[in-house]
């Protein structure tokens, strides 16, 4: 294939998928040689990349059983014309990257298409959390996944799922982690009680934010109460300040709230302590250093399914580790009281925050590769290319 033209189908529903598509198809383009075409929907690190999406894959950031649901008709349409475009392109290779709902259906309707289209699956399911079936039916229209984290390929070996590598999370050699990361191994949590930072991330999502945010501004108030001189700093994307400005805007004491990526940045290096939202920010402030309280709460629908959860944490570094770094708390469960006090532990030198460092310090190290994901992900990729048969799937 080298030197040869190559083109790739690919597909990315969220941001995140999107930053993991831009680090591949980088990669790809060094390794490969050649000139290389993307057909597909994504976002600005693919289109820099070259991809013009066939629409705003902005559309795809959805979250909840009711909002995919409320969404249902506009992404069935969306699932047509995507896979429409990938059959139409007939690419050398298909990439989906991470958001299963829309990437998955698209890649079945491909691969009856084409059945000898050879397609990765960048970013494992969940099959270690819930519905286990999904990884042995993967391999009807995937040939590879490329994992994120380090005991997943062990899992869908034991599912019966597709041939799955481990190519490393891109936080772990994200410039800004290691800056982050770097500076808050040589700071000391001797300092004496006073003044302390805390670290609020409620989420991306408009459903997120409304249910965390009112129970972190109770938090707050008891913080305030127990410690005056607490100070709050609340990370959020442009597009979510407006609604983040209004559900603050009865705090006794107002959180500093930053939009900017380096305002997000400087606010991990300077926290003492986090609460966030569930999800992969808890993985970025472990690799951070940044001590945390995980919280979430679900839409009424989602938790009617909750039974069929099987994983016994939903905090990635607690599942890294095999054991709780993180505390965490759902649903009702996340209470002001529990949190403020969580904050206390934890922003200053305990027990408590010695050993959650202690653990992600383990995790960082799970988590270490010789290369960056982009690179191992490429060379899957191309190799995948070499040895595919026409007619195996």
């Amino acid at each position: 294939m080298t030197n040869a033209a190559l083109k790739v189908g690919i597909i990315a529903g969220e941001v995140s998928g999107d930053l993991l598509g831009g680090d591949l198809i980088a990669a790809l383009r060094e390794a490969h040689g050649g000139s290389i075409e993307l057909v597909g929907v994504g976002g600005e690190a693919l289109e820099r990349q070259g991809l013009t999406s066939l629409f705003d894959f902005s559309e795809l950031s959805i979250m909840g059983i009711s909002q995919v649901l409320k969404r249902l008709p506009s992404l069935l349409r969306r699932i047509r014309q995507t896979a429409d475009a990938i059959i139409a392109a007939r690419p050398d290779v298909l990439v989906i990257i991470d958001s299963p709902d829309f990437t998955h259906r698209v890649a079945r309707r491909v691969r009856k298409a084409l059945p000898d289209l050879p397609v990765v699956n960048y970013v494992c399911p969940s099959v270690w959390a819930w519905k286990e079936e999904r990884a042995p039916r993967m391999r009807a229209y995937v040939d590879h996944v490329l994992a994120l984290l380090p005991f997943e390929p062990a899992v869908m070996e034991r599912l019966g799922g597709p041939a799955t590598t481990y190519v490393g999370h891109r936080l772990t050699s994200d410039p800004d982690v290691q800056r982050v990361r770097a500076a808050r191994l040589e700071r000391t949590d001797d300092q004496p009680s006073g003044a302390r930072v805390c670290l609020l991330l409620p989420g991306s999502r408009a459903t997120e934010i409304t249910r965390l945010l009112p129970v972190f501004g109770m938090a707050a108030r008891e913080m305030i109460a127990r410690n005056p001189a607490t100070r709050f700093v609340l990370p959020t994307v442009p597009r979510q300040e407006a609604l983040v400005r209004t559900l603050t805007a009865d705090w006794p004491v107002k959180p500093q709230i930053t939009v900017s990526a380096n305002e997000k940045w400087q606010a991990f290096a300077e926290a003492d302590a986090a609460i966030a939202a569930s999800g992969t920010v808890i993985l970025e402030l472990a690799l951070a250093r940044v001590p945390v309280v995980s919280t979430y709460r679900f839409d009424w629908l989602a938790n009617l399914f909750l039974r069929k959860i099987k994983i016994w944490t939903a905090a990635i570094p607690n599942l890294i580790a095999d054991y709780t770094v993180v505390p965490e708390y759902l649903n009702e469960q996340v209470r002001p009281g529990s949190l403020a006090r969580w904050f206390e532990r934890l922003s200053c030198d305990t027990a408590q925050r010695r050993a959650m460092l202690e653990g992600y310090d383990l995790v960082h190290e799970r988590m270490r590769t010789i290369r960056p994901p982009g690179e191992t992900g490429a060379t899957v990729i191309l190799d995948l290319l070499a040895t595919k048969k026409p007619g195996q799937n």
